[in-house]
């Protein structure tokens, strides 16, 4: 486990101190400190029941922690920060949902308004500066239903960013994808931290896509976890003092290759 630090960063985006948390008796992660800087991108591994959507949950301001604090820019989490984006797993919407892609859009840039919806100039300016950004002006008309998976997570991926966030969490934005958007959904946020500096924190069962991209890894698994560069964590020793079992790190054909986890754990497999 990574030692813990008393001190804060005062120029990090995001700040958890002696984070812990569980699930009914069974502790799902403690002791957890972990600054994330301007620019950085974390990807977050592990099994499912490991607590990678609930870590990003209190990070939105969404669960509390059970010990520690989550900073946002040095103030604690709270639920509808203007300077978090959020990108959601991938989930196809139904054939014959009337909403076109720039309403999607609109909705990051005044859903948060009270009163009647009322679309500014200023708005619609906003939309369309988005949706050129993620390459998605030519869609932009079409009903929802209608777009492919990654059309569609292109859409979310601007939604994401209509607030101009200092902070991106992706929660498995990539599952479902085939891997042409797999790259292009990536490289879309790798392109919005490098320009911008947003810190981003990527949630992930597979790291294939994003690994080139990543500058640490927080691992979860059994009630612990490690965190360091993607060379010091996706190692046999670390992973099997982490999991408490052989672990093995296989190298083939450029990729990497986890095996050995317990039956309660997913496999990962990740390019070296």
């Amino acid at each position: 486990m990574t030692p813990s630090t008393s001190s804060t960063d005062p120029a990090a985006v995001l700040s958890i101190r002696g984070g812990a948390l569980g699930f009914g008796d069974r502790e799902l992660w403690s002791g957890l400190d972990l600054e994330v800087r301007p620019g950085e991108f974390i990807a977050v591994l592990g099994g499912n029941g490991t607590g990678k959507t609930s870590l990003l949950r209190a990070m939105l301001g969404e669960q509390k922690l059970d010990a520690g604090e989550v900073l946002v820019d040095g103030h604690p989490a709270h639920r509808g920060h203007r300077r978090i984006g959020y990108i959601p797993q991938q989930k196809i919407v139904a054939p014959g949902t009337p909403l076109r892609g720039r309403d999607l859009v609109m909705l990051g840039v005044n859903g948060h308004r009270y009163g009647p919806p009322i679309t500014r100039r200023a708005d619609r300016e906003r939309v369309d500066a988005l949706l050129a950004s993620v390459g998605a002006v030519d869609y932009a008309d079409r009903p929802l239903g209608s777009l492919s998976g990654g059309e569609q997570q292109r859409l979310r991926v601007a939604q994401s960013l209509a607030d101009d966030p200092t902070l991106l969490l992706c929660d498995e934005p990539l599952m479902s994808l085939d891997l042409h958007h797999q790259r292009a959904v990536s490289e879309l946020i790798d392109r919005r931290r490098r320009e911008h500096g947003t810190a981003v924190v990527f949630v992930t069962h597979d790291v294939n896509p994003v690994l080139r991209m990543v500058d640490r890894v927080l691992y979860l698994a059994h009630g612990r976890f490690t965190i360091g560069t993607p060379d010091e964590v996706l190692r046999d020793d670390v992973l099997s003092r982490l999991y408490g079992t052989t672990v093995e790190v296989i190298r083939s054909r450029g990729r990497v290759i986890v095996v050995g986890v317990p039956d309660d754990e997913h496999h990962h497999e990740v390019i070296a």
